[in-house]
C-alpha cells in the first residue's frame, strides 16, 4: 500500500514538473519579443549594429524614448508621438464610457423590460459582432459626412461607439440574465420606475461586467488602426497611425531603438490595463456564466 502511494506521488510530481516546464517555455516564448523591444530601445545605434539581438544594453539610456516621444519624424513633421498619444486619449475615453453606458442600458432593457421583438433585436445586434471593419467603411464615411463630423475627434468617438455597442450589449445582456427577476418585480411593486431601478439596483450589481466592458472596449479602440487611418488625417490621427508613419519614415538612418521605444509607448496603456485589471476581466466574464 505504501509503495502504491509513493508511486502515485512520484507520478504527480513528474506531471507537475512537465506542466510547469511547459508553462515556463510558453511564457518565455511570448515574453521574448517584449524583452527584445525593451533592450533594443535602451541601446545606442552603434551597439545595435555591433551587438547581439538578445544581449543586454552595455550603456542603457533613454535617448531613444525621448526622441520617440518628442522629436521623431512621423512623415513631414518631426514632433514625436506626444500629440498623437493625447489624440488617442481624447477619443478613447469618451468612446469607452459612452459605449459601456449604452450597452448597460441595452442589456437592462433586453432582460428586465422585455418587449415583443426583443429577441429579434438582440439577434440583429449580435450580427454586428461579426461584421468586418472593412464592410462599414463606406457607409460610415457617408454618415459622418452627413452629420458634419468627418475628420474629427467626435467622428472617431461616434464610429467606435457604434461598432462597440454590439459587444457591450452582449456582455451586459448575458450578465443581467443571471440577476433574479424578483428584484426588479419587487422594485416595480414598490413604485420604482425604469431609471430608478437601473440606478439603485442594476448598476450597483454590475461592477464585474462594467470592468469587462471597459477593458474590452479600451483595448479595441486604442489598438485600432483602420478606423483611425480612414476617418482622420494630419494632426488628428491616433497613435497607431502615427506609429506606422514613424516606422515607415526614412531619414537616411534606420533607428531601430527609436522604433522599438515608439512601439512600447503606443502599447503601454493597454499593457497597463491588462496588468492592473486583467484578473477582474476573467472574473467578470465568469460571473455571468451561471444563473442563480
Amino acid at each position: 500500500m505504501a509503495e502504491l502511494f509513493q508511486t502515485r506521488n512520484t507520478g504527480h510530481t513528474i506531471g507537475r514538473v512537465i506542466v510547469y516546464g511547459l508553462l515556463v517555455l510558453v511564457c518565455f516564448y511570448y515574453l521574448m519579443p517584449l524583452f527584445v523591444m525593451v533592450t533594443t530601445s535602451l541601446k545606442s545605434l552603434d551597439e545595435i549594429r555591433a551587438g547581439n539581438l538578445l544581449s543586454l544594453p552595455q550603456d542603457p539610456n533613454l535617448d531613444a524614448w525621448g526622441k520617440a516621444w518628442s522629436s521623431a519624424c512621423t512623415g513631414v513633421q518631426c514632433e514625436g508621438l506626444a500629440g498623437f498619444f493625447w489624440n488617442s486619449v481624447s477619443f478613447v475615453v469618451p468612446a469607452v464610457l459612452i459605449s459601456t453606458l449604452i450597452g448597460a442600458v441595452n442589456g437592462y432593457v433586453l432582460t428586465m423590460w422585455r418587449f415583443r421583438g426583443s429577441d429579434l433585436l438582440f439577434g440583429l445586434l449580435m450580427i454586428g459582432c461579426f461584421i468586418p471593419f472593412q464592410v462599414v467603411l463606406l457607409p460610415m464615411a457617408r454618415t459622418l459626412g452627413a452629420m458634419g463630423i468627418a475628420n474629427s475627434t467626435a467622428g472617431l468617438v461616434f464610429v467606435h461607439v457604434v461598432y462597440g455597442l454590439a459587444f457591450t450589449t452582449l456582455f451586459f445582456r448575458n450578465y443581467y440574465v443571471t440577476i433574479p427577476d424578483e428584484l426588479v418585480k419587487a422594485a416595480k411593486i414598490d413604485g420604482a420606475g425604469f431609471w430608478l431601478i437601473f440606478r439603485r439596483i442594476i448598476l450597483p450589481l454590475s461592477a464585474p461586467i462594467i470592468v469587462v466592458s471597459i477593458i474590452w472596449q479600451f483595448t479595441q479602440v486604442w489598438n485600432d488602426f483602420l478606423f483611425g487611418v480612414v476617418f482622420s488625417s494630419g494632426e488628428r490621427q491616433p497613435i497607431t497611425v502615427a506609429l506606422n508613419n514613424l516606422v515607415n519614415t526614412s531619414t537616411g538612418v534606420k533607428e531601430y531603438n527609436v522604433d522599438m521605444a515608439a512601439a512600447i509607448i503606443a502599447a503601454l496603456p493597454t499593457l497597463f490595463v491588462y496588468v492592473v485589471a486583467g484578473k477582474y476581466f476573467v472574473r467578470g466574464l465568469t460571473a455571468g456564466a451561471v444563473k442563480g
